[in-house]
C-alpha cells in the first residue's frame, strides 16, 4: 500500500514527517529522510496492531422537521391583498422608527 506523507522543516535541522489520514503517525528527524523512515516505522507499527476496513452506510432522508413555520409557508401565496398589507406593514414600522428616534 502506498501513503501520502506531508513534510515540514520547521527549523533549521529539524524536519517532521505526518503520514496523510492517519492520525499521530509522524517521525522527526534531523533529515527529511529520517523523519519519512521513523514515520514509515510508526506506521508499520500502527498497523500491525489493527487493520483498516471499509463498511457502507446506507444514505437516509434527513429526518422530517418540527418546525412550526413550516406547516404555514405559501399559505397567501395566492391572496391579492398580501402586498398590500405588505406595505402597510413597512409604513407602520417607518412610523414607529421615526417616533423611537424622536425620543
Amino acid at each position: 500500500m502506498q501513503y501520502q506523507v506531508f513534510v515540514q522543516n520547521p527549523s533549521e535541522r529539524h524536519f517532521v514527517a505526518s503520514v496523510v489520514n492517519v492520525p499521530g503517525v509522524t517521525g522527526e528527524g534531523q533529515t527529511k529522510e529520517e523523519a519519512i523512515a521513523k514515520a514509515k516505522e510508526m506506521l508499520e507499527r500502527q498497523l500491525s496492531l489493527g487493520e483498516f476496513v471499509t463498511i457502507e452506510v446506507e444514505s437516509q432522508p434527513p429526518a422530517p422537521r418540527n418546525d412550526p413555520w413550516i406547516k404555514n409557508m405559501g399559505i397567501f401565496a395566492d391572496d391579492s391583498t398580501f402586498d398590500d398589507f405588505l406595505t402597510e406593514v413597512a409604513a407602520y414600522r417607518q412610523q414607529v422608527d421615526a417616533q423611537e428616534s424622536e425620543k
